[in-house]
């Protein structure tokens, strides 16, 4: 059963790196060497074809993690066929240590039908170098043990990259739920005022019916903009929800934030436009962001003395600016705050950007569009 489970594992997610400058400076670097050894090593069997066939197995890195079976192929069963042709002298170069890269590869970026496959390979190039008498039986086992160590660090790897995947993807989520709860309740806040209208309405109609037409405009606003809202729940939510809501903080919150940061560092709030311009939605969004950029502030920034929030709101935008004075903590740009920070500003159309300021200390910056996303 495991084995079957094995034989189906999919590639790994993301995707491994495409091929870079790295790659072919190793590759440069490796045939330097390779050519440098064919020159001073006296001692090299059949030295020509030696070099000849380490420098025309280096490529195969540049393809390890994009086609990495092949490659382990092409390299193993070359150095396998290899010393029929040099009456059984095998033409090793200290520079084919680069082979272990080739496994390293096939584990950490490989299916698990190409592991199976790639495993097969490798032991059958070691048996058969036993079987024809090309390396002594304690020679390959140490090599084998060298390949098992290599595959086990690679393995490990393939799965701390995946259970980190797996963490950000629940990070995510969290926050995509987080979102639909806010716009739930501004949705929900909506529809109770076009209820209580409409009970206004249906009194008066008899008595006053200019009041009950009123009553109807003043639905009619409140329905646009409840579809507007549903319509961006409907984009981010995709679970069910609890029903269960709490009311999530809304824009006005910003100017009690320096109030509610009162401990510690110092929080000064700049608000410049017409809060009540913003959606209900944007607004909440937009606390949620000050709030969590004040707090990492205060837990990351060393020796801050200050921590500004800056908003500023015009007919189609609103920005929100945070920053402190303090020397910032560079590990904390890949916290699983600022994930949620950057997946709630993507799913609401908006863009985000952080890291240290030219000027010193930490800064947060968002654009969030008041249309929501699509907004143009």
């Amino acid at each position: 059963m495991a084995s079957l489970t094995l034989w189906h594992e999919p590639r790994p997610v993301p995707p491994p790196p495409p091929r870079g400058r790295r790659d072919y400076v190793l590759v440069g670097v490796l045939l330097a060497l390779t050519a440098l050894e064919g020159l001073v090593r006296a001692d090299l069997p059949v030295r020509p074809v030696a070099v000849a066939v380490t420098a025309g197995l280096i490529p195969t890195l540049l393809w390890r993690r994009q086609r990495p079976l092949l490659m382990l192929a092409i390299a193993f069963g070359v150095a396998a066929v290899v010393p029929f042709f040099t009456h059984g002298v095998v033409p090793q170069t200290y520079t084919t240590a680069f082979f272990v890269l080739l496994p390293f590869s096939l584990y950490r970026w490989g299916s698990g039908r190409e592991m199976v496959l790639g495993t097969a390979v490798v032991i059958g190039q070691l048996g058969l170098s036993v079987l024809v008498g090309q390396t002594g039986l304690t020679e390959t086992v140490q090599g084998a043990a060298v390949l098992a160590v290599v595959a086990a660090v690679a393995v490990a790897l393939r799965y701390r990259a995946r259970a980190r995947s797996r963490e950000l993807d629940r990070v995510r989520w969290l926050e995509r739920e987080k979102l639909a709860r806010d716009l739930h309740d501004t949705v929900a806040h909506h529809v109770s005022a076009m209820a209580i209208r409409a009970q206004a309405g249906l009194a008066t109609a008899a008595s006053r019916p200019e009041a009950a037409a009123e009553a109807l405009r003043l639905i009619e606003a409140e329905a646009s903009q409840a579809l507007a809202e549903m319509r961006t729940m409907v984009r981010v939510l995709r679970d069910d929800a609890p029903a269960d809501y709490e009311p999530g903080p809304v824009a006005e919150d910003l100017r009690r934030l320096a109030a509610r940061e009162g401990a510690g560092v110092p929080v000064n709030v700049d608000i410049d436009g017409d809060l009540a311009l913003v959606p209900a939605p944007i607004g909440t969004a937009l606390y949620r962001l000050a709030r969590e950029s004040v707090t990492n502030s205060h837990r990351h920034a060393k020796q801050a003395t200050r921590v500004e929030v800056r908003v500023s709101i015009d007919d189609s935008v609103v920005r929100l600016r945070v920053n402190d004075d303090g020397r910032p903590n560079q590990g904390g740009a890949s916290g699983y705050g600022m994930i949620g920070m950057r997946e709630r500003v993507h799913l609401l159309g908006g863009s985000m950007l952080a890291g240290p300021d030219p000027s010193g200390g930490w800064t947060v910056a968002v654009e969030l569009p008041l249309a929501g996303p699509g907004a143009a």
